[in-house]
């Protein structure tokens, strides 16, 4: 464990609230500009560093020092959080933006021909990384280089999800819809 914060992390898991105090002061203004690189606004930056360091509290004692400095295992569970934050945002956005939808591919007379609703149904089908990846870069406008940030995977991964989730769709499409009216997603 690295000397330098020893006696604080041991402090902060006997619950000593000054010591709490002071992990939070030593990094929290850092690992606000990292919630910033994944939140929508400042609110949501701040809502991740309160959840973020309520989780480090909670899992301090599995802390090790072995192949991790105690700043960058802060940070990993800080993105860990803001990456589960917006997993959960888009859980719950069961509408899925349906206005945003028909832009997929506005010349697809199968995309007109059937309802919002029935593509969303298809969409929440995908796998969860396919799904994801193609909510973000559908739904939300994200690039492959911004979703390989905001997920902390490469952007190559990111392609491939969506490919993958694309391909998915087109099959699903295929067996409801004839091949003569389905024109290509994406």
């Amino acid at each position: 464990m690295e000397d330098s914060y020893q006696e604080l992390i041991r402090n902060c898991i006997q619950q000593d609230r000054k010591a709490q105090e002071l992990l939070y002061h030593t990094f929290s203004k850092k690992m606000y500009g990292v919630c910033l690189g994944y939140a929508k606004d400042r609110d949501e930056a701040k809502d991740i560093l309160q959840e973020g360091f309520i989780k480090v509290f909670a899992n301090l004692k599995k802390y090790t020092a072995e192949g991790n400095n105690f700043e960058g295992w802060i940070r990993r569970v800080i993105v860990n959080t803001a990456i589960d934050h917006y997993r959960k945002s888009i859980k719950e956005q069961t509408s899925v933006n349906i206005e945003n939808i028909p832009d997929i591919a506005s010349s697809c007379s199968v995309l007109e021909a059937m309802g919002a609703q029935e593509l969303v149904v298809l969409i929440e089908k995908l796998p969860e990384g396919a799904r994801i990846i193609f909510n973000l870069y559908v739904v939300e406008g994200y690039t492959h280089k911004e979703i390989a940030q905001i997920m902390n995977i490469s952007e190559g991964t990111s392609k491939s999800q969506f490919s993958r989730g694309k391909q998915l769709l087109q099959g699903w499409l295929n067996k409801t819809y004839s091949n003569n009216t389905l024109t290509k997603l994406y």
